[in-house]
């Protein structure tokens, strides 16, 4: 543990979770961003986050958890970041918490058992060694930053593709009580896809010759591959629909901000018998994958179709699962676009960002920065700055995905203004492992986030 002029640092190795927080007012860059990020929120009413809170201290000390009591208090917010108080003199029983958040609670009830009773909580097991009178406690904490992020689109097919609602809800009571509180949720999509494709008209077996297989969707939803492990049955989309409902209900609940997924321009190939004169453009070759499960085609933005195509998709999306107005989409991983004329990969980001607009009007797009380091070649500051200032600012949260190592705000100049997440990538998959750049870690975070100029509103764990 560290301290720094009132600044605690606690990095906890086994967890892979890092806790920055402030008794201090939010930067001078979150103030900036409070407009029009301000959407990005839990929806749940406060009672409704208290409940939630309660059921997961439940959950992880059973009987134990009549001597807590939870209060969720929006009013103590400062200044868009979260707050948790913990009380409990030596005369009484209960342990009083109150958080600006379902999420600030669960933060505040792990914080005392883990620096209060010496308790510790993982994603494989726990040690919950309670003294039968808890001790006594009085303190407040208020979080650095807006957001604390989780997850990066891999994620799915790294570690959570065959979990059951009994895993997802250990590790979404992980995830809260760790103070996460935006998080990825991208179960589901294939069957909003499978809805979108027969309005479409595409066949069962142009449909079935495009969805890759559960452990590969990550990288077919990236446009990387397609058909790989394919086709998908009825029972899978019916069960993904299901447990995506039991997520997001517990998510928000819990006040957790879950990110949804969008259009990102990648088609399958049925569209040219479909679209015969849309301008079609197929991906790049990723990692020597054959014609037969490589490279669907890339719509092109200039097209009406675009827009049409991510507005018919974000409709069901929204119809299906609600909305807390934050989509992820990431047109280019790990392949370099057709062109690198600065009007065409402007038009790209003015394409997306509307046909998400045209369904939500509060719609944030959350851009993976991957892109800038894994195509750095490509990915010059003028071509970078061409997508990146394609949306109005504010309007794109940008994952720095890899910042402890290759952090690239510094030489994109902050992402010219849009906020961003300053992020550790951990171990490429939920891999246990005692390793990591702490030094880098302890100290970055803090000089990065007080830089002058900065736009980092976040810290976020991808893995």
């Amino acid at each position: 543990m560290a301290k720094h002029a009132g600044i605690m640092c606690t990095i906890m190795c086994q967890n892979y979770f890092i806790y920055f927080m402030v008794v201090l007012s939010a930067s001078a860059s979150e103030l900036v961003f409070q407009e029009s990020l301000s959407k990005i929120r839990t929806y749940s009413n406060a009672s409704t986050q208290e409940e939630a809170v309660k059921g997961l201290i439940q959950r992880v000390i059973g009987d134990r958890a009549s001597e807590f009591s939870i209060m969720v208090n929006p009013e103590i917010q400062r200044e868009g970041a979260d707050v948790f108080k913990i009380y409990k003199s030596e005369n009484d029983s209960i342990v009083e918490i109150e958080g600006s958040s379902g999420v600030a609670a669960a933060w505040g009830f792990h914080h005392y058992l883990k620096y209060f009773c010496n308790c510790h909580i993982s994603w494989d097991d726990n040690q919950l060694n309670l003294s039968s009178v808890l001790p006594p406690a009085n303190i407040q904490k208020v979080a650095k930053d807006r957001f604390r992020y989780y997850q990066n689109v891999c994620t799915t097919s790294y570690s959570f593709v065959w979990w059951d609602w009994k895993q997802w809800e250990r590790h979404i009571d992980w995830m809260a009580l760790n103070g996460i509180n935006l998080a990825l949720a991208f179960n589901g999509q294939e069957a909003i896809w499978q809805r979108v494709y027969a309005r479409l008209n595409m066949t069962t077996g142009e449909i079935d010759e495009h969805f890759t297989g559960p452990a590969f969707f990550a990288w077919g939803r990236m446009g990387n591959i397609r058909g790989w492990g394919g086709p998908l049955s009825v029972s899978w989309h019916d069960q993904s629909l299901a447990l995506q409902k039991l997520i997001l209900d517990r998510m928000r609940s819990l006040g957790i901000v879950p990110v949804l997924p969008a259009f990102a321009g990648h088609v399958p190939r049925a569209f040219k018998r479909l679209f015969p004169d849309t301008n079609l453009t197929l991906a790049s070759k990723w990692n020597g994958f054959e014609d037969k499960y490589c490279c669907p085609y890339l719509l092109s933005p200039q097209e009406p179709l675009f827009k049409q195509i991510g507005s018919m998709f974000l409709e069901e999306m929204v119809s299906e699962f609600g909305t807390n107005h934050i989509y992820n989409c990431d047109t280019f991983n790990e392949m370099s676009p057709s062109s690198g004329d600065l009007d065409f990969l402007r038009s790209i980001g003015e394409s997306i960002f509307q046909s998400l607009t045209q369904v939500d009007q509060d719609a944030v797009w959350m851009l993976q920065g991957w892109l800038f380091f894994n195509q750095i070649s490509f990915w010059s500051k003028e071509r970078a700055q061409a997508l990146l200032t394609s949306v109005p600012k504010g309007k794109m949260l940008v994952l720095d995905l890899m910042s402890e190592l290759q952090p690239q705000f510094e030489r994109l100049d902050s992402y010219f203004g849009q906020p961003f997440i300053w992020c550790m990538l951990h171990n490429f998959g939920g891999t246990l492992g005692m390793h990591g750049t702490a030094k880098r870690v302890n100290e970055n975070v803090f000089r990065d986030r007080s830089a002058p100029n900065s736009s980092m509103v976040g810290i976020g764990l991808t893995m």
